[in-house]
């Protein structure tokens, strides 16, 4: 089961995030996705990772087949446009990362594979 929490006001574009969920994760797998502010990021990265600065998403693994995913939605936008990319791509690109993470992969030849893989999902709402 997906829960989405928005901690922002702006706009979060309709992808198909239960459906990756359930792709990558599995049907049972409860997830919260969280929708933060820069400085909201920047606090948990310091914490957690020991990064003094924002960045654009992180996944926690916690009990069992329970995760967290939090995006910065804003630091998303501006990185999407530096690369030339569409925002919602980018996102969506990000949300499948942070879900290959919460499977258990690390960065490396494997999970290059499946984010390849699971990018193919039509990253438009549907």
């Amino acid at each position: 089961m997906l829960k989405v929490v928005k901690l922002v006001k702006n706009q979060i574009p309709a992808l198909p995030w239960q459906r990756a969920c359930h792709k990558i994760l599995g049907n049972k797998y409860e997830l919260d996705l969280i929708f933060a502010s820069t400085s909201f990021m920047k606090k948990i990265n310091r914490r957690y990772s020991q990064k003094n600065k924002s960045t654009n998403v992180l996944a926690f693994p916690l009990a069992g087949l329970e995760g967290q995913i939090v995006l910065d939605a804003a630091l998303a936008k501006k990185e999407a446009k530096f690369c030339g990319e569409a925002f919602k791509k980018y996102l969506w690109r990000l949300y499948v990362h942070a879900l290959l993470h919460l499977k258990g992969l690390e960065h490396g030849e494997k999970m290059d594979k499946a984010a390849a893989k699971f990018l193919k999902i039509k990253w438009r709402a549907t």
